[in-house]
């Protein structure tokens, strides 16, 4: 794993916690010398992520549409800021630059990205790693319901195991990087075996 995407909000949220934990998120990554792909908006969860990040040195590329330029405060700090033409845009971008991805506290456009490249990775478009930081509880109703859908039959378990949750930023970036190893040595073998 070379870079994690990550899908938050440009609000700051209502407790002291969410802002923690991006910048321990960030610090995670710094210490394993990874770089960050995120929305490119330098306000909320956004702004707190990119600017821990860039305190500790690391890379940080931010992926923003033009019409969210002036609405989320494009980041102008950032290593490269990558401005597109729209959402659709924004997300290829974000899984081609990205080996994983995770999705701290956010609102609609988090949870949009999130799941729109959970879905890719269920049609098998990629096969890169994904996974929630569940802070204070944030995403407990959302994984319910994950579970709930599997009982109900919409949702295959194999499915539901593609989302990984943890409550620890380092734990989490720990599994999604042993996530990213393994596949990476399963398309060896399999290129391996047509060679």
């Amino acid at each position: 794993m070379k870079r994690l995407c990550v899908f938050c909000g440009a609000n700051a949220g209502t407790r002291p916690e969410y802002g923690a934990s991006a910048r321990e998120l960030s610090a995670a990554l710094a210490r394993r010398g990874l770089g960050l792909v995120y929305g490119g908006g330098n306000v909320g969860l956004m702004g707190m992520l990119a600017d821990a990040m860039l305190h500790a040195g690391g890379e940080v590329i931010g992926v923003i549409p033009q019409h969210l330029v002036a609405r989320e405060v494009a980041h102008r700090g950032v290593t490269r800021l990558h401005v597109v033409e729209d959402m659709h845009q924004r997300k290829a971008m974000m899984n081609e630059l990205s080996d994983a991805f995770v999705a701290l506290p956010g609102g609609f456009g988090t949870l949009e990205e999130f799941f729109e490249i959970l879905t890719w990775s269920q049609l098998g478009i990629h096969r890169k790693p994904s996974g929630l930081l569940n802070v204070s509880g944030y995403y407990d109703d959302l994984l319910a319901m994950l579970d709930h859908a599997v009982t109900q039959g919409f949702l295959l378990p194999a499915n539901r195991k593609l989302v990984i949750a943890d409550t620890d930023a380092d734990a989490l970036v720990q599994r999604l990087a042993s996530l990213c190893t393994a596949s990476t040595e399963q398309d060896a073998n399999a290129a391996g075996n047509f060679l």
